[in-house]
């Protein structure tokens, strides 16, 4: 925190059930894919990594997370904060991304260690939990994303709709209404986000992209079997 580039830092999140191995918010570090879906070092989607000292270092990360941050007063308000509309899940996500698009840094420092319970708000398997997943997944990305929004938003739209299907097929009846309940939100929430969108463009001045990953997590994961991120391409995770 000393160098004034870095806005933020979060710890190597390990589980308090499990103290060998990562937990699921935030692991050693987070980063987004091409379609702004999250993952850590050490967490693939829905798969954890047992800590080995493999992700010990001190890297920059796209997200830090909010389960233990460290972060500048100063530009959490210039940022305006975590976005209330949230109410929880990605809100930290969505905030590191307006302030990378302030030009800064966030660091994933491991040789601090702390013990997540995980599900404390919400338990892992809640249909809420689902839908705010969903709900703010889709928050953020029309708040933030660069370029032309209708194309990003329809293939996000269209990939939550295959996990519609696979909730149908399973019969999580629930869950898919979470998905369904998450997208009419997005779309009454529309005035707010597209404002929100607006504000942050114009206060915008260099976006450091750096953690992104170039490719996509689902076919990684599901296509490719890849459950460990030293796995992943690393050719594809953005360098500046």
């Amino acid at each position: 925190m000393k160098d004034d580039t870095v806005a933020g830092c979060q710890p190597k999140i390990l589980s308090y059930s499990n103290r060998n191995q990562f937990e699921h918010a935030g692991a050693s570090g987070g980063f987004l894919d091409r379609n702004y879906y999250p993952f850590c070092r050490g967490r693939i989607v829905d798969k954890f990594e047992n800590d080995e000292g493999q992700y010990d270092n001190i890297t920059e990360v796209f997200w830090a997370t909010g389960a233990a941050l460290l972060i500048r007063s100063e530009l959490f308000h210039e940022a305006g904060g975590f976005d209330e509309s949230f109410f929880a899940h990605m809100e930290e996500i969505d905030l590191c991304w307006r302030i990378k698009k302030l030009g800064y840094r966030f660091l994933v420092v491991p040789e601090s260690v702390i013990y997540h319970v995980g599900g404390g708000t919400l338990p892992y398997l809640s249909p809420k939990k689902s839908y705010l997943n969903f709900r703010n997944s889709l928050f953020m990305i029309v708040k933030n994303h660069d370029g032309f929004l209708f194309f990003k938003l329809f293939y996000r739209l269209t990939l939550d709709g295959i996990a519609g299907v696979r909730f149908f097929l399973r019969g999580e009846w629930q869950h898919l209404f979470s998905v369904l309940k998450a997208h009419f939100s997005m779309y009454t929430h529309l005035p707010y986000l597209l404002r929100q969108r607006r504000n942050i463009s114009e206060n915008s001045r260099k976006f450091n992209a750096i953690g992104l990953y170039q490719g996509s997590i689902l076919w990684a994961r599901y296509f490719k079997g890849i459950t460990r991120f030293r796995d992943l391409n690393q050719r594809l995770f953005n360098s500046k």
